[in-house]
């Protein structure tokens, strides 16, 4: 079975992805590896094109993650009249941040009854009457009042007025003068549900404005529109879609558009973190679209943390990273990818004083790049600043930052110089 040897090595990094993301203890997603190379090495015979392998291996271990949930949904034992959702939509990270929840808590308990034997038990109507000990009309006419209460109390978007725009506030030409006061006060814990990098929470109902402001001119170079269009599921694992029309940005990723860049993310926020699950855009006239499973060519792009386990929501200093001044130090080696609460700020922009823990972070963004995140008791972004390690992009730019923008800011990580680039703000502060 040689052929399936190599076949088996070329896909497995993808199938682990899969099983791990979905299996939240390591050693069942193994047992379930195991079982699905083993189940995919007796039926290999079977296979007709070597080229559809990956796509039947990967339906081999979605099956048997189907049944791995099936036989822990089974061992729950939950009572009818209390249905906690997220014990039943969990993945690798947790369960799931969705409101469902909430809104069965609402409901009567024959309501939430009906509605756990019908979606999550999945019984066939005629079952829950012989369950129930009621007429197969009396559960139909149950579930559709069920199905109707949920609906009336499931949140969802206001209408929009007429002649309304989709974005109400507005994000200034030019950034307005800011000012950064370190506090001799404790740092401060909250949750941060925003993507890395794009600032929306994805979650059903949120929508931002973010700009891009280069220094020292302050001026805006571009701008984002950010909107969650509902939910979605990529490769087994459920989250959120949104849209994002880039404004002004540059043609990094030969899109065919220097004006106008537009593409569509599923990204998943659970209990302990936020991570990207698949992006898409037009390139040269196709659409191109990666996921998770795909390898370095998403990770490099949108992955975050190892394994792409995401961002944790749970903000806290951990000792990681030190700053005095300029100065931050941290554990040395090249591509440290380290991130870490460094202090506590007034940040008063916009006629407008905000209290903020600075999140410092290490290569996580990008290669040589160094952030500061200002975040508020809310878990939202104050204010994002950039800085370019001072050989960053060299064969690009032909020179090194401190002669680019020698005036501009700078900061001394581990002791090499980074340089201010740029910031980013979103119309939370407008």
């Amino acid at each position: 079975m040689e052929d399936f040897e190599t076949l088996l090595a070329a896909c497995r990094p993808a199938v682990e992805r899969y099983v791990r993301f979905r299996v939240p203890e390591r050693a069942d997603a193994e047992d379930i590896l195991q079982e699905t190379y083993l189940a995919a090495f007796r039926a290999f015979h079977g296979l007709r094109e070597q080229a559809a392998f990956k796509g039947w291996l990967l339906q081999i271990a979605r099956n048997k993650v189907n049944d791995w949930f099936r036989t822990q949904a089974k061992r729950l034992e939950l009572p009818l009249d209390s249905v906690p959702e997220r014990e039943l939509s969990y993945g690798r990270l947790g369960p799931i941040y969705t409101p469902v929840e909430d809104v069965m808590d609402r409901l009567e308990s024959r309501d939430r009854q009906i509605l756990y034997l019908y979606y999550w038990r999945e019984l066939p109507q005629a079952d829950i009457a012989h369950r129930l000990q009621i007429p197969l009309g009396t559960v139909k006419s149950r579930l559709h009042a069920a199905k109707r209460h949920f609906k009336a109390h499931y949140p969802s978007r206001p209408a929009q007025a007429k002649g309304e725009s989709a974005m109400i506030k507005e994000l200034p030409a030019f950034l307005p003068e800011y000012t950064i006061e370190k506090l001799n006060l404790p740092p401060f814990e909250t949750r941060w549900e925003e993507l890395p990098g794009w600032l929306l929470i994805p979650r059903e109902g949120e929508k931002l404005r973010w700009g891009l402001y280069e220094f020292p001119s302050r001026r805006r170079t571009e701008w984002s529109e950010l909107e969650t269009v509902g939910r979605v599921e990529i490769h087994g694992v459920e989250g959120v879609e949104f849209t994002a029309v880039q404004h002004g940005a540059a043609d990094y990723y030969r899109t065919g558009c220097i004006d106008r860049i537009e593409r569509r993310f599923a990204a998943q926020l659970t209990d302990t973190h936020v991570r990207f699950l698949a992006e898409s855009h037009v390139e040269n006239g196709v659409r191109k679209c990666f996921t998770f499973l795909d390898g370095n060519s998403f990770l490099d792009n949108w992955g975050f943390g190892p394994d792409n386990c995401g961002q944790e929501t749970h903000l806290r200093r951990k000792g990681i990273l030190h700053r005095e001044g300029d100065t931050v130090t941290g554990q040395a080696g090249p591509n440290l990818q380290s991130i870490d609460v460094t202090g506590r700020y007034r940040v008063t922009i916009n006629g407008k004083s905000y209290d903020t823990v600075c999140v410092i972070d290490i290569e996580c963004f990008d290669d040589a790049v160094v952030s500061e995140d200002y975040v508020d008791q809310n878990g939202r972004t104050v204010l994002w600043r950039r800085y370019n390690r001072d050989d960053w992009a060299l064969e690009r730019y032909h020179k090194p930052w401190t002669q680019q923008l020698p005036h501009n800011h700078r900061l001394t990580v581990n002791g090499q110089t980074f340089v201010h680039w740029y910031d980013c703000v979103t119309d939370y502060i407008f």
